[in-house]
């Protein structure tokens, strides 16, 4: 298996020509399969693909992990360059969704809610985990053992005129099995991350972790490079992480560079950095 970033928030040593952004897309080779998962923010993610020798439309399935713009904001850039493969995202509302903080700042940050309209034809939705493809599972029954990110306190969804806070029942997890073990993709991990590894290992037991790709949403206020949650909950996971994963976990966007520092703390070299142009072997 070999996963490629095509946009993250930080860009990989060496890849100068490539475009950064607050959003998370990557692109899955397995077994002659390609998977793209999530778009971004923009369409920054197509020309970077494109810089990359990877050609997007001959992408076999796209998955949105959750309905946030930094995920999904690249749609209509990739169904301009990709007429036929279907989006599959799992079966909530297009609602609203916003990030809201310090009493009076307000900010939208859901999915485009055209973009269903538009091209109605494109998206799959996926009412419970599931097989899209061969050995690609979605997972939608996430675990709810472990608390979430306290950063979700911030994130909100408006129903009947009013703000309430989002439950996340737009998120799901994308697992990839392989002979030697099992991959897992979160897009930001609002279930928390730990939720969503128990319930990978739940619909496939026995079988091994080999590598954990996603945002961790660990960051607190991205302005000030803060932590929603504190140093020892943070160790904890990190801990916890240890104990559940065999292989390497590779995680950045909404991690933050406060918590990744917290997390190698505890995880050494069984936690890398991943960013933008950044291609693994797993």
């Amino acid at each position: 298996m070999r996963v490629t970033a095509l946009i993250e928030n930080e860009t990989s040593d060496g890849c100068d020509q490539l475009k950064s952004e607050h959003g998370l897309s990557l692109h899955v080779e397995v077994a002659g399969l390609r998977v793209l998962f999530d778009t971004g923010s923009s369409g920054a993610f197509v020309d970077n693909a494109a810089h990359l020798g990877i050609d997007l439309s001959k992408v076999d399935i796209a998955v949105l992990s959750h309905q946030h713009y930094d995920h999904g904001g690249g749609l209509s850039r990739f169904f301009e360059i990709n007429p036929s493969t279907p989006v599959y995202l799992r079966d909530s509302p297009v609602d609203d969704r916003y990030f809201k903080a310090l009493a009076v700042f307000k900010h939208p940050i859901g999915l485009d809610r055209t973009i269903v309209d538009r091209f109605p034809d494109r998206f799959r939705r996926v009412e419970a985990s599931s097989e899209v493809a061969p050995g690609v599972w979605l997972l939608t029954n996430i675990s709810m053992l472990h608390p979430r990110p306290k950063g979700n306190r911030r994130l909100f969804v408006e129903a009947g005129g009013a703000l309430e806070p989002d439950p996340f029942d737009h998120e799901l997890v994308m697992v990839v099995l392989e002979d030697d073990g099992m991959v897992i993709f979160s897009g930001c991990s609002h279930s928390g991350i730990l939720n969503m590894v128990d319930t990978a290992l739940a619909h496939f037991p026995e079988t091994p972790i080999k590598a954990v790709f996603g945002g961790f949403h660990l960051i607190g206020l991205p302005l000030f490079n803060t932590m929603a949650a504190s140093r020892p909950e943070v160790q904890a996971i990190a801990g916890e992480m240890m104990d559940r994963v065999d292989g390497t976990v590779f995680t950045g966007h909404c991690t933050g560079k406060k918590a990744y520092s917290v997390l190698a703390g505890v995880m050494g070299d069984r936690l890398r950095p991943f960013s933008t142009g950044a291609a693994i072997e797993v």
